[in-house]
């Protein structure tokens, strides 16, 4: 699955630290710690008729996770909506937008590791794109990496922070295999989620998914396990392998960036019938009312 371009992103306009720039104009320093380190923070945000869905919860997210990094002069909420909206403005842009905001550590004074070496505050980054829903509505196929992704004795995934390269490992891997995405495990064997999405396995008519012990807690996640009950889907957080995947009657995953799509081959597996299925797709359609219909205005 490789995302299509969108021509009237040819134009768009990016935003670092209040400054609007075209998309080719370079507006980042090379001292940034970002560039230096992978030293930053991120939240990817879906805009939905000039609103944006969920937004208190990101921003809770991105501070919660620069605060742990020990990051100085986090900007306001206010701040950061502020510079979301001179972006999307700028723009032109109310629907079918996916807005990735990234807070880094700052620019150095020399190149180094040292956070001392920081002395000017974050570097806030807004960046907008026409981007609908990126997955093939029709099902995806997984293939299980051989990365795995690191819990909390490595690296805690409560933090939210911008160094994916375990990630676009296992992504490589999916590429080559021809699959679109990588399935991956936790440091147990357990599924923990994929590259990019956190998964969910319908079995017996009710939900399971993995606990976030070794990725990221998701906030399309969160909604999805608060939806489903509403909805006559029962739901439990535990331990999934890999073998429960094999043999759910259905398995989707979730994101902002793709909202819920189903998955329906796993390493070579048929899931379930091989499309999507009913639980699935009524709890689609009940995740993209309920997030337009909360959209936060800006």
């Amino acid at each position: 699955m490789l995302q299509s371009y969108d021509a009237r992103n040819a134009d768009i306009r990016y935003s670092v630290n209040g400054v609007l720039r075209h998309r080719d104009e370079p507006g980042l320093s090379p001292f940034d710690s970002v560039v230096q380190g992978g030293d930053a923070v991120w939240e990817g945000l879906r805009l939905y008729d000039g609103r944006i869905f969920a937004l208190d919860a990101h921003l809770t997210r991105l501070r919660r996770s620069a605060s742990a990094l020990n990051f100085a002069g986090i900007p306001s909420n206010a701040d950061i909506t502020a510079a979301v909206r001179e972006t999307l403005a700028a723009n032109d842009m109310r629907d079918g937008v996916h807005v990735r905001l990234t807070l880094t550590r700052g620019v150095k004074l020399t190149s180094g590791m040292d956070p001392r070496l920081n002395t000017a505050g974050c570097t806030l980054i807004v960046l907008a794109e026409h981007k609908p829903p990126v997955y093939d509505t029709s099902g995806l196929t997984l293939i299980t990496s051989s990365v795995r992704r690191p819990g909390a004795d490595v690296l805690d995934p409560k933090i939210h922070h911008a160094n994916l390269l375990n990630s676009i490992l296992a992504k490589i891997e999916a590429n080559v295999a021809g699959a679109d995405d990588a399935l991956m495990l936790d440091s147990r064997g357990f599924v923990a989620e994929t590259n990019a999405t956190h998964l969910f396995a319908v079995v017996d008519g009710g939900l399971v998914t993995p606990r976030t012990v070794a990725c990221p807690e998701g906030i399309t996640r969160d909604t999805v396990l608060k939806l489903a009950p509403e909805a006559g889907v029962p739901t439990e957080v535990r331990d999934v392998s890999l073998v429960e995947m094999y043999n759910a009657d259905e398995v989707f995953c979730t994101g902002t960036m793709g909202e819920l799509a189903a998955v329906t081959t796993i390493d070579g597996r048929v899931v379930g019938a091989g499309e999507v299925g009913p639980v699935t797709a009524k709890l689609s359609g009940i995740y993209q009312a309920y997030a337009r219909a909360n959209a936060q205005e800006l």
